[in-house]
């Protein structure tokens, strides 16, 4: 980790306005870059944990304004609202989602920072950005994603993953 050497230790660096982050054992949080909206997660090992992933599908490319996204997912029923559910917004389509069904996107309502994802598919999923989690340490070490998903989508200029842990398409099937 370029910024600290220390991985066992929580690093919080000033990134975004907030500056009450904070992580243990079994959860942390993750804020908007305003500071408005913060949720508490919980992390790998944890009831409620689903994965963590890269996605190259084009619709993440789009949303993120990137050529991929770094993202985690838990159960909806462990996600925790500190503050700003209310002033959270949405954006709903199907258009571009491979299964044709609707994602909905929850955003900021003040500084526009993309919080999660959740799709019809899998509505007891919420998927998370990593890029959002308040303790870059779990960036690094907890939050590390395990797969790479939607291989066919990456740009050429980016090396990926290891073979055995790519996926050409989506890894989650119902």
């Amino acid at each position: 980790m370029a910024a600290t050497a220390d991985r066992s230790e929580p690093y919080f660096p000033l990134a975004g306005l907030a500056s009450d982050g904070w992580s243990n054992e079994n959860e942390a949080t993750a804020t908007c870059l305003c500071g408005a909206v913060q949720l508490a997660f919980p992390l790998p090992d944890n009831p409620g944990f689903v994965t963590t992933f890269i996605c190259n599908c084009t619709d993440c490319r789009k949303i993120t304004a990137s050529m991929f996204a770094s993202n985690f997912t838990v159960l909806s029923t462990h996600l925790r609202h500190l503050r700003g559910q209310s002033n959270l917004r949405t954006f709903k389509q199907s258009h571009t989602i491979g299964s044709h069904q609707n994602m909905t996107n929850y955003f900021c309502g003040t500084c526009g920072g993309l919080m999660y994802r959740i799709g019809e598919r899998f509505e007891r999923q919420v998927f998370m950005r990593i890029g959002t989690v308040d303790d870059f340490t779990l960036q690094e070490t907890k939050l590390y994603p395990r797969v790479e998903q939607f291989t066919k989508d990456r740009v050429s200029w980016v090396k990926g993953f290891d073979e055995d842990e790519r996926v050409t398409g989506g890894r989650y099937r119902r």
